[in-house]
């Protein structure tokens, strides 16, 4: 038989002339789900320890702090872990909710993000770090070994805690390494998640500006070596394969069981995916009217320039300004053909090039200065497309003048150009092309996408070839959730602000995303290894307990 309890009870009073009438309406019942005990299947959760990066530490809104860090889907899983046993979960806790680093009284990295709803964007926190950067955590042993900027074979680098304070502050010693801390603590379970995000997520943020150490058809083995890669680069797939595989070796060896997690496409990220390529809008009240009023003139001096990407056969570069529809930013290509030189000499010989330049108010005799620098300036530069991405902090960035290049361009000129006019061809993403920083090309995408895929290769290989690995396919969830993902009563999405699973930093999760998180690997685990987590009484976090977003006030 089934069990109900009352959930409420309406009493309507209405005037009927007869006595006789029961205006009482029964009571609202709701069934009671019978309690489901947990059944872990044999599994040892006693000591389960957590290997990664940024998610894994509990990385949200830019930074890394307290609240954040108990909000991470490691510590949510050992929450559900400790109804099967599961021994204690140790982190090495910030000094705040503020997030950030000191040294002395100098801020070396900068608070958490917040909502402003004045300008309703992400703004930093007013409040000034507390957490020393040379400080150790409180604990002699941790079970979470997150950290952030971490790549792949940081991990296994010996001496990596001189060189990253999030592990410099919970390492054993300065010449230890990730992996042979973790492992020190002789996990009987353990996740390893989003190893190889960072590998290809600092050429990402870069804007491509790193070198791609993949192999090549010039280069059949590519760059073996990292020591010898640049902070911005990304990490040749057979080196991931060789430590990814080394790890997962080194953690099963004592038969410990665990979760790994493939690596997400960057552009499922709304750091990615937020700014448009064509933001320039004339009709905009604030922008429009001074970028309008520009139009004549940049249509003129593109004008000229176009002419010269269609005779080198590139149509397609071609830079116009529409005064009624939103325009794409000015970009600077690295792979596009130079035509510096074409542009500066086809310039040169043009008879109304002269006049032009005695427009701008300058006289006819640096007419041969302004051809070089537009050359420079417009060289490889091109409209952005569709297919380009801007990184999200190119919103503060495109249409405000670049001071350095307007400064550079005067001294240029040997001061024949004015400041107000260098400052016109200095304007970001309009009359200054955005820099390499700003925007990944295709190519770029390309580059990070192979990469990514060969990584989620191993990965892949790596969990069914082992029966001690359950795998989560973080990968296939975000893309799930860049249309919508239920969780409990919530539709999220990656949308920035609004989503609900991508924090204010646009690449890390909010606490209800690692709750979503932590709900998919206890789903692993269950399809993996027997266990019932998502059936058992409380076995999975609820989305109400994680919130979205942190408020200002907490410090």
């Amino acid at each position: 038989m089934k069990n109900y309890k009352y959930i409420g009870l309406l009493l309507l009073s209405i005037g009927f002339a007869s006595c006789d009438v029961n205006n009482d309406l029964d009571p609202i019942l709701e069934e009671v789900k019978p309690q489901v005990n947990l059944d872990a299947n044999g599994l040892d959760f006693s000591n389960y320890v957590s290997i990664g990066a940024s998610f894994t530490a509990g990385f949200t809104d830019g930074a890394l702090f307290k609240a954040g860090q108990e909000n991470s889907f490691p510590n949510i899983l050992a929450t559900k872990f400790k109804a099967a046993d599961g021994g204690d979960f140790n982190q090495p806790l910030m000094g705040d909710n503020i997030g950030g680093f000191v040294t002395g009284s100098t801020v070396v990295q900068p608070p958490r993000l917040v909502f402003n709803p004045v300008t309703r964007t992400p703004a930093r926190l007013g409040a000034t770090p507390t957490t020393s950067l040379t400080a150790r955590a409180d604990g002699s042993s941790f079970n979470n070994y997150g950290i952030p900027g971490a790549k792949s074979f940081h991990l296994t680098f010996a001496g990596y805690a001189t060189l990253n304070p999030y592990f410099g502050r919970m390492a054993s010693s300065p010449t230890t390494t990730v992996l042979a801390d973790a492992l020190a603590q002789k996990p009987t379970f353990f996740t390893l998640s989003e190893i190889g995000g960072n590998d290809v997520l600092s050429y990402a943020i870069s804007g491509g500006s790193g070198v791609d150490q993949s192999p090549s058809t010039t280069n059949p083995t590519g760059n073996l070596n990292p020591a010898t890669y640049g902070l911005n680069d990304i990490t040749n797939p057979l080196v991931f394969d060789n430590v990814f595989k080394g790890m997962v070796t080194a953690l099963t060896a004592g038969g410990a069981k665990g979760v790994i997690a493939t690596v997400p496409n960057i552009n499922l990220l709304p750091y990615f995916t937020t700014v448009p390529h064509n933001p320039l809008n004339p009709n905009d009240k604030k922008t429009g009217p001074a970028l309008k009023a520009q139009i004549p003139l940049l249509n003129s001096v593109f004008g000229a320039i176009n002419k010269i990407y269609v005779g080198a056969g590139e149509p397609e570069r071609a830079i116009i300004f529409s005064e009624t529809k939103t325009n794409p930013v000015v970009i600077f290509d690295e792979d596009a053909t130079d035509l510096s030189v074409a542009i500066t000499t086809t310039l040169g010989k043009s008879p109304t090039f002269v006049p032009f330049v005695q427009s701008l108010g300058l006289p006819a005799a640096a007419a041969p200065l302004v051809a070089g620098l537009l050359g420079k300036q417009y060289g490889k530069a091109r409209s952005a497309t569709v297919k380009d991405l801007l990184v999200l902090p190119s919103s503060s960035v495109i249409g405000t003048v670049n001071k350095t290049v307007a400064g550079s361009l005067i001294t240029q000129s040997g001061g024949l150009l004015p400041a107000t006019l260098a400052g016109q061809f200095s304007a970001e993403g309009i009359t200054l092309p955005l820099a390499d920083q700003w925007v990944l090309t295709p190519q770029e995408q390309e580059a990070i996408k192979n990469a990514t895929v060969a990584y989620n290769k191993t990965i892949t290989e790596t969990a069914n070839a082992n029966k001690n690995l359950a795998l989560i396919d973080l990968n296939a969830i975000l893309q799930e959730a860049s249309n919508g993902i239920q969780f409990d009563n919530y539709t999220m999405t990656t949308s920035l602000v609004t989503g609900g699973l991508v924090s204010l930093d646009g690449i890390h999760l909010t606490a209800r995303g690692y709750a979503l998180m932590a709900n998919k690997m206890l789903a692993a685990i269950d399809a993996k290894f027997g266990s019932n987590f998502t059936k058992a009484t409380d076995g999975l976090a609820k989305a109400d307990d994680y919130p979205t977003n942190y408020s200002p006030t907490l410090k």
